[in-house]
């Protein structure tokens, strides 16, 4: 996968990209990821990529030239036929692990960083996606492009040592992750639950599926409005609720 990144501000991804799952991602050639400054598309000499916006109000709104003509030379530049153009912007559709799932698909993504007060609605008409990822708003689309590329890059075939990884993380089956444990066997009066430490698979899968379903009833319990239970997984949700 080749990912470029459209930003003003080109240096807030050094340390992001440089480090942990992202850095050997492209340390194993899974994805190359390239920072673009947009001002070097700007049409005039000051380099200018904002403007007041038409019919007055606050803040400055991002020119149209500067992106197109950012967006056009990636392309070219790719040669890629099926670019994902991907707007991160406050009103846009809400990021899932299934969103993130779909972009892990794509050869090429393009990811423009809006700033200050928004976009030249004319912008909108270049992105294949339109994405936030959550109801808030940041001063820029940089720390939500980092959000949805750590996110994209880690599903990646060979990018996470062990496949099944990310098959069973939250969201990813529709229900929230069952609880994890790990050496000592008991800290502080805490114990690991004894079936963790069976050693039988079959009854481990089990306890691992039933608390899934648990924690994502008490957590997210909205979740389940659009899950389709088993039979199986029915009758445990029937006896959550009564032990509470």
């Amino acid at each position: 996968m080749i990912i470029d990144v459209l930003t003003l501000f080109p240096d807030m991804f050094a340390g992001v990209f440089n480090q942990s799952i992202l850095k050997k991602a492209q340390e194993k050639d899974a994805v190359s990821i390239n920072v673009i400054n947009f001002r070097d598309y700007s049409t005039d000499k000051h380099q200018s990529v904002d403007d007041y916006p038409y019919g007055g109000g606050a803040g400055m709104v991002l020119k149209p030239e500067p992106i197109f003509h950012s967006v056009e030379a990636v392309k070219e530049k790719r040669n890629a036929q099926h670019s994902k153009v991907i707007l991160v912007c406050p009103q846009g559709e809400r990021f899932t692990q299934k969103k993130a799932e779909q972009l892990a698909q794509a050869d090429h993504l393009i990811f423009i960083c809006g700033h200050y007060e928004g976009y030249d609605e004319r912008i909108r008409f270049l992105a294949t996606d339109e994405i936030s990822i959550g109801d808030f708003v940041l001063t820029g689309g940089e720390l939500a492009a980092m959000v949805i590329i750590d996110c994209v890059v880690r599903l990646l075939p060979g990018v996470l040592g062990n496949e099944e990884s990310h098959q069973n993380d939250s969201f990813s089956t529709g229900l929230l992750e069952h609880p994890h444990y790990t050496r000592p066997a008991e800290f502080r009066g805490m114990k690991v639950p004894d079936v963790l430490l069976s050693g039988h698979h079959e009854k481990i899968a089990e306890w691992r599926e039933k608390e899934s379903l648990r924690r994502t009833w008490e957590r997210r319990p909205d979740l389940l409005d659009g899950y389709s239970l088993t039979e199986k997984q029915k009758k445990w949700l029937e006896e959550i609720k009564k032990a509470k």
